[in-house]
């Protein structure tokens, strides 16, 4: 599972843990997100925009 970061704020969806206070369950993939997801902690950024974090 992946880690997605917004660029602008540093919010981080990480799939495993999903987000419960968006409504994501854990294990969501961040590409079954809707595609008018946006950044939920400072609605700036959009999901295209989101960088993937290499593993560690």
């Amino acid at each position: 599972m992946s880690k997605y970061t917004c660029p602008d704020c540093g919010y981080v969806y990480d799939e495993q843990l999903g987000d419960a206070h968006e409504g994501y369950k854990p294990g969501t993939l961040f590409a079954d997100l809707p595609d008018d997801f946006v950044c939920p902690d400072c609605a700036v950024r959009a999901k295209e925009d989101f960088v993937e974090q290499s593993p560690d």
